[in-house]
């Protein structure tokens, strides 16, 4: 079987997952049953070649979209160090939106997360105070998540903030997220963490709500649902769900 679904350029994509830092083609994690990275990458690619076939995402604010990229980075102000990797990106004609897909990561065991003394010293500006003090309590333990990674979401706004501004455009963070009912081994998911999940992006949500990085959650099967009632992507959303089950 492929690794990506019918109409989604392979050799683009796979381009793209090997540019970026985690690689998970190369080091076997694409090939996984419970990768979340095969899921955005056959979601997302097929409109790489046909951007402007791609509705809005549900509830996000965006007109029409000119460009589509899979592993699309957002660099930071500065040369050294890490940069944030998103999913995806799509650019409207004044808005840049990055998407950020989770499917299991969240149900299993926290990774520790931790920003640089490169966050303190940057002024991120007046419209990134509530972000900037999410970051000052995530980083003082103050504020716990414990299974939203809400520091790479912060970082991933910065980012967002960054190349906005270079782009001259306004920028909006999608988390696209699911809640599996079961592992791909048919093990159950745990249903106090789904839920202990869902309560944690709400939280997230309220905290950074009115700063210049709109955050917008999305789940994937609502996000399926809406690509099924349009003729043209019946047949890509059925293809999405067929290959990745229940989301």
């Amino acid at each position: 079987m492929s690794d990506f679904l019918p109409g989604v350029p392979g050799d683009t994509v796979l381009a793209a997952l090997k540019r970026s830092p985690g690689n998970e083609v190369d080091r076997g994690k694409f090939a996984s049953p419970e990768s979340s990275a095969a899921l955005a990458v056959n979601a997302f690619g097929w409109f790489v070649e046909r951007p402007s076939q791609m509705p809005p995402l549900p509830g996000v604010p965006m007109g029409k979209v000119d460009e589509v990229c899979v592993e699309a980075e957002m660099r930071f102000p500065w040369s050294g160090g890490r940069h944030p990797w998103l999913d995806a990106a799509l650019t409207t004609g004044t808005t840049l939106v990055g998407v950020e897909s989770k499917r299991y990561e969240p149900f299993r065991p926290g990774k520790t997360s931790v920003f640089s003394e490169a966050y303190d010293t940057r002024d991120w500006g007046q419209g990134m105070a509530r972000y900037d003090a999410i970051r000052r309590a995530l980083a003082s333990g103050s504020q716990i998540y414990r299974c939203l990674d809400a520091v790479q979401l912060v970082k991933h706004a910065y980012g967002l903030k960054t190349q906005g501004i270079k782009r001259a455009r306004g920028a909006v963070l999608v988390y696209l997220h699911a809640a599996p009912q079961a592992w791909a081994n048919g093990k159950p998911v745990d249903p106090a963490a789904i839920a202990r999940h869902e309560a944690e992006i709400v939280d997230f949500a309220r905290a950074v709500k009115g700063d210049d990085v709109t955050f917008v959650a999305v789940r994937w099967r609502d996000l399926l649902a809406a690509w099924a009632k349009v003729p043209a992507l019946a047949g890509h959303a059925a293809a999405v769900q067929e290959r990745f089950g229940q989301l």
